[in-house]
Order: structure tokens, then C-alpha cells, then sequence
């Protein structure tokens, strides 16, 4: 059969949880909202307390800002779409809008890889070099290495995103995910080209995926392994180097090694079910958008302490100011 880089389609429909009975349809969407609610205000909260609290104007924490940025950009291309869809059963979604769509959830999801990988390097460096770590990790140098990991990763999502817009697409247009990702969209294509895109996308992805990984990988390792020697003469600082380690080793764990184990599934052939692969890419994408705020206040030290000082001095004016106000009543009723 002979294809021609003619595109029929104008449209493609999200299928969202195949098979989920329409009478479900607002319930889900009610829980996809809260999900969003919970992104959003979690992570504006930390973008906000971050960029007003002087004390956390540090490297580590501007790494955080940036994480925060790309949860909530995540959340925001990807479930509006989804809730409306299920709330007003209107799945359809315009070729250039699921394209813009599409791009928008790889070029974030890679920028959060990298940001990952600047992560695990501001403790690496941290661990491993303390005295030097305020030279070679300032302020101005994470700025710079944070917006580079934007840049790089939404230039290299547009190359993706012109080699599929080449490729035909004809009868087919049901997109079997909740919101269109390059996957569910190069599986309706059509043409010998195909299989050529389908090569070349999987390398970039592995690249993107595998090679921050590998680097977290072996800084998380190495410092470990610091820990380990650290704890024959000096328990307590072992201790403290641990916990300043913990949140971000906790956040990587939710971002890859899902993904990781669906990778590896996929790679030895094991095939899961629409619904459960669904399900799947979905808490792995959002469940640590909606968990990192929340681990970034509790167990970070500095934001913990910064926002238990913020409470406690806003608890102490409304005290004062309640104390004033009873005065001042008592006051006008005696001169009365």
C-alpha cells in the first residue's frame, strides 16, 4: 500500500479510562480536579514561599523552585483538558492543539529530568567538595544551569515534534491515553517512515531518561557510601548529611523509577491491559507533583523551619492585635 504525506485527520479523540461507564464521568472528573487543585496550590504555595522567604534564596532551594515550576506546568497542560473532557463528555481535541499538547508534556517532563540531575550534582558537590561548594554552586551559576535544562529540553522536543508532524495520519484517531503524549500519537501513523521515528524517538527518550539516571545514580551512590565510612567515627554529622539527602533522594525515586519499571516492562515484552497502563502513567505523573510540596515543607529542614518561624510570628501579631483591640473597648466602656 502506497501512503502520501496527505493528513486526513482533523481531529483526535481522547479516550481517557476506556471503558468507564458515563455515568462515572463526573466523578472522575470531580477527582481529576481535586488531584489539580491539590498540584497547583501545593506548588504555587512553594514557588510563592520561596521567592518571599530571603532565607531560602540558596541554590539548593532555587533547584526546588524550579521542580515546582515544571509540576505545575505538567498539571497544567495535561488535566484541564481531561476534566472538561469527562465533565462536558467532549473528548475531542484539534490536531494542532493535541501537537501543542504533546509537546508540552515531553519538553516538561525532560526538563524535570535534568533539573533531577542538577539535584543530585548540588549534593554531590555539597557532600564531597563543602569547602568549595559556595564557589562552584552559586546562585547565579544554579540560574543559569536551570534555565539551560528549559532551553535545551523544549529544542529538543521541537525536533521531535517536526519529524512526527511529517508522517501521515489517516482513519485511525482515537489517542488511547488521557491527554495526547508522542506515543499514543505515533501509533497512528501511517507510512514506512514509522518504524524509523519510532527508533529515533525511543533513543531520544532513553538519552533524556538514562542519562540524568545514571548520573543521579552515582551521586546518590557515592554519597552513601560517604555516609557508610562517615558513621565508623562520626555517627551524628553521618546522620545529618543523610537527612539533608533524604528529600531529594525520595523525589527522584517518584519520578524514575516508575518510569523505569515501565521501560522495563516494556523492553522484555510484557504487555499491561489500556485501563492499567492508563492508570499507571498517570500516578507516576502525578502523584509526585501533588507529594513534593509536602516533602519539601516537612522534610526540608530550612523551608520547615522558615515557615514554622513565618506561624509563629503571624500567630504572635494576631495575639497582639486581639490583646489591643480588648484594651482599647475596655477603655472607651470605662470612659463611657
Amino acid at each position: 500500500m502506497t501512503y502520501t504525506n496527505i493528513t486526513t485527520i482533523k481531529n483526535f479523540v481522547i479516550s481517557g479510562f476506556p471503558g468507564l461507564p458515563p455515568e462515572y464521568y463526573g466523578y472522575v472528573s470531580a477527582l481529576l480536579l481535586l488531584v489539580y487543585l491539590v498540584i497547583v496550590f501545593g506548588n504555587a504555595f512553594i514557588l510563592t514561599f520561596i521567592m518571599w522567604e530571603q532565607t531560602l534564596h540558596k541554590p539548593t532551594y532555587w533547584i526546588f523552585f524550579h521542580l515546582a515550576m515544571t509540576d505545575l506546568g505538567f498539571a497544567t497542560v495535561t488535566l484541564p483538558k481531561i476534566i472538561t473532557g469527562y465533565w462536558w463528555n467532549d473528548m475531542v481535541s484539534s490536531f494542532g492543539a493535541c501537537f501543542t499538547q504533546m509537546y508540552f508534556v515531553h519538553s516538561l517532563g525532560a526538563t524535570h529530568s535534568l533539573i533531577l540531575m542538577m539535584m543530585a550534582l548540588d549534593r554531590f558537590v555539597a557532600i564531597w567538595f563543602p569547602f568549595r561548594y559556595p564557589l562552584l554552586l552559586t546562585n547565579k551559576t544554579v540560574s543559569i544551569a536551570c534555565s539551560l535544562c528549559w532551553i535545551l529540553s523544549y529544542i529538543d522536543m521541537l525536533f521531535i515534534v517536526f519529524l512526527t508532524l511529517s508522517l501521515p495520519f489517516c482513519n485511525i484517531n482515537v489517542i488511547m491515553q488521557c491527554y495526547c503524549d508522542h506515543g499514543s500519537i505515533l501509533q497512528l501513523g501511517c507510512g514506512e517512515n514509522v518504524p524509523h521515528l519510532t527508533n529515533v524517538s525511543f533513543a531520544n527518550a532513553m538519552v533524556i531518561l538514562l542519562v540524568p539516571l545514571i548520573f543521579v545514580f552515582f551521586s546518590y551512590f557515592t554519597i552513601i557510601i560517604f555516609v557508610l565510612k562517615m558513621k565508623m567515627s562520626h555517627t551524628e554529622r553521618s546522620h545529618k548529611v543523610l537527612s539533608t539527602c533524604a528529600p531529594q533522594i525520595f523525589i527522584t525515586c517518584l519520578f524514575y523509577v516508575p518510569r523505569c519499571f515501565v521501560y522495563l516492562t516494556y523492553t522484555i515484552g510484557f504487555s499491561f491491559s489500556p485501563v492499567a497502563r492508563i492508570i499507571i502513567i498517570m500516578m507516576y505523573s502525578l502523584i509526585p507533583a501533588a507529594v513534593n510540596p509536602v516533602i519539601y515543607c516537612f522534610k526540608t529542614k530550612d523551608i520547615k523551619k522558615a515557615l514554622m518561624k513565618r506561624l509563629k510570628n503571624t500567630k504572635v501579631n494576631i495575639e497582639t492585635k486581639t490583646d489591643s483591640d480588648v484594651k482599647g473597648n475596655v477603655s472607651n466602656i470605662s470612659q463611657s
